[in-house]
């Protein structure tokens, strides 16, 4: 999946000339954490986010003149220059590496120099979920498989037998043997037993639901 399928198009920009408090304000009312911070083209040269002005602007017993100096810095003084960014043709696997080694909170996206589109991690949790199946009714079986070529194929024969949908499937590496994977399930039915004892009657170890009767 690209990026240019989850991001948000309709971004909200001030330029390095707004103050503080004007970025305040916009994030107070329209209930956001970032602010990217464009000049003329919509040419990003920033981003200013709730993080950075709660270390600028004082609180408790502040001097007054303290405040209004605060409040009326530019953001051309306090923004993140050359934020980290990406490319809507950037997959949406990539770029959750990039949140996650730079440790930040959104990703302006940028095309021919010019800002198209912010995605926060709040995006990308939801785009998980939604991937996932995790949002919708249904169970979720835990797996343990040699990792062979075809053993998916293998798995998947006992859903078809009992008709079954499969919204999700993720494969994660078995830490106790290398020789194995985990196959994490998602199907659409609230009663997996009927599977689990079928995959169990195929040989497979079913990690979750560990035993008859477990709740899902």
């Amino acid at each position: 999946m690209l990026i240019e399928e989850i991001m948000k198009t309709e971004v909200l920009t001030l330029t390095p000339d707004h103050t503080v408090k004007d970025a305040a304000d916009l994030m107070r009312s329209r209930h956001i954490r970032h602010l990217p911070i464009v000049v003329q083209d919509n040419q990003l040269v920033g981003i200013v986010t709730d993080r950075d002005l709660k270390e600028i602007i004082p609180y408790g017993n502040q001097k007054t003149e303290d405040i209004i100096a605060a409040y009326e810095m530019l953001l051309s003084e306090c923004m993140v220059k050359n934020p980290t960014i990406g490319h809507p043709m950037d997959f949406v696997e990539e770029s959750a590496l990039v949140f996650y080694h730079n440790k930040i909170g959104c990703l302006p996206i940028v095309s021919n120099q010019k800002l198209v589109g912010i995605i926060t991690e709040t995006d990308l949790l939801y785009k998980y979920i939604e991937l996932t199946g995790a949002h919708q009714p249904g169970s979720q079986i835990e797996v343990r498989v040699p990792n062979i070529p075809g053993i998916l194929y293998e798995v998947s024969k006992v859903f078809n037998e009992f008709q079954t949908n499969v919204q999700s499937v993720l494969v994660y590496p078995d830490k106790e043997n290398e020789a194995n994977k985990i196959l994490v399930i998602r199907i659409k039915t609230m009663n997996p037993l009927p599977i689990i004892e079928g995959l169990k009657g195929r040989g497979f170890d079913v990690l979750w639901p560990n035993f008859p009767g477990a709740e899902v």
